[in-house]
């Protein structure tokens, strides 16, 4: 029995020396394999639970409501007067105005008509506001009124023309008394020159007298086409427009025209009126820039076409406020005339009083 076990013992330990491993050994590698099994085990599961948590945040975020973004911030950009302000270059005084959105040519004779209606209703005693009798007066007068009032020019005139009466006086007189007399006028010296000049022309080249054609008056000293206009419409019924700056300013506001020359101004407007018109509507638009819409606080508020302004705004709106602006008869005031028109003073105008007097 002995001999049988010790056998046994002996096989067994020639076959696992056979294959190269003993009891012992298994065992350790056994043990040895647990472990890195348990650990590869361990590994996974916190694998899988990273990539579950990232698949759950990736799915909330997905079904998560989107918030609205708000739109980026433009840059704030200066206007253009206030950034040539800031590099010292002085702004355009005045700005080219468009005729108004979509406005035809059409649409802008009728508007420019019934705005001359509508002044003509306002201003139905409308005249040329410098005193005279006859067309040389009127040609002398139109020259001394270059930057100065007609109502200065007005409270000159009748000493001048009593000293003075025809061309061939004036064109004879000494300009150092003649000076004197228009002194108040402002450039004095110039317009002593100017006046003496073209009662010269008129006394050696018209007979002394004044000539009806504007190619003939614009050759006198001093006399242009807005001084021949006035003379031909107002002292020969010659149709004629006067473009003087309440004209100018006027016609711009309006956006009859965006001409800032005068010729092309006359010539745009122009276009736009029967030639019958042209010399009333020169009174019309310029007493209304006299009386109203003047030049830095236009009296909006008591204009009569302020309907039809496309610049209605730009000077004081309220009815109470603009009505305080009104000049001359339309304010209450004596006119620029020391003899005007029975019509005017039929109207409730006042002449205004003569040099020197309160």
């Amino acid at each position: 029995m002995k001999k049988s076990a010790a056998n046994k013992e002996s096989a067994a330990t020639e076959k696992s020396a056979a294959s190269g491993k003993t009891p012992a050994k298994k065992k350790s590698a056994a043990k040895s394999k647990t472990p890195a099994t348990k650990k590869s085990a361990v590994k996974k599961p916190a694998a899988s639970a990273k990539t579950s948590a990232a698949q759950k945040t990736a799915s909330a975020k997905k079904d998560a409501p989107l918030k609205r973004q708000a739109p980026p911030k433009k840059p704030a950009v200066a206007p253009k007067k206030a950034a040539a302000a800031v590099k010292g270059v002085a702004p355009a005084k005045t700005v080219a105005p468009k005729p108004p959105r979509g406005e035809s040519r059409t649409a802008l004779v009728r508007r420019a008509r019934r705005i001359d209606r509508e002044l003509a209703e306002v201003y139905p005693y409308a005249h040329p506001e410098l005193d005279f009798e006859n067309p040389f007066q009127l040609v002398v007068a139109t020259v001394l009124s270059a930057q100065t009032t007609d109502l200065r020019v007005n409270q000159t005139t009748p000493a001048l023309f009593a000293k003075y009466p025809t061309p061939e006086d004036l064109a004879a007189a000494v300009p150092e008394e003649v000076e004197e007399i228009l002194r108040p006028t402002g450039f004095f010296r110039a317009k002593t020159k100017s006046v003496i000049g073209l009662s010269k022309a008129l006394t050696e080249d018209f007979g002394g007298e004044v000539p009806g054609r504007l190619e003939d008056l614009v050759k006198l000293p001093g006399v242009g086409r807005k001084t021949a206009f006035v003379v031909l419409g107002n002292a020969f019924g010659r149709p004629g427009i006067t473009v003087d700056t309440h004209f100018q300013r006027l016609v711009r506001r309006w956006r009859w025209t965006e001409e800032t020359d005068p010729d092309k101004i006359e010539a745009a407007v122009g276009a736009l009126f029967p030639k019958s018109d042209w010399t009333d509507l020169s009174h019309h638009v310029i007493w209304h820039g006299r009386r109203i819409c003047h030049a830095r606080k236009p009296a909006c508020g008591a204009c009569p076409v302020a309907p039809l302004c496309p610049a209605f705004g730009e000077g004081e709106t309220d009815p109470e406020k603009a009505r305080k602006l009104l000049k001359y008869e339309k304010g209450g005031f004596p006119g620029q005339r020391l003899k005007p028109p029975q019509a005017y003073l039929d109207a409730g105008g006042r002449p205004a009083p003569p040099l020197g007097a309160g």
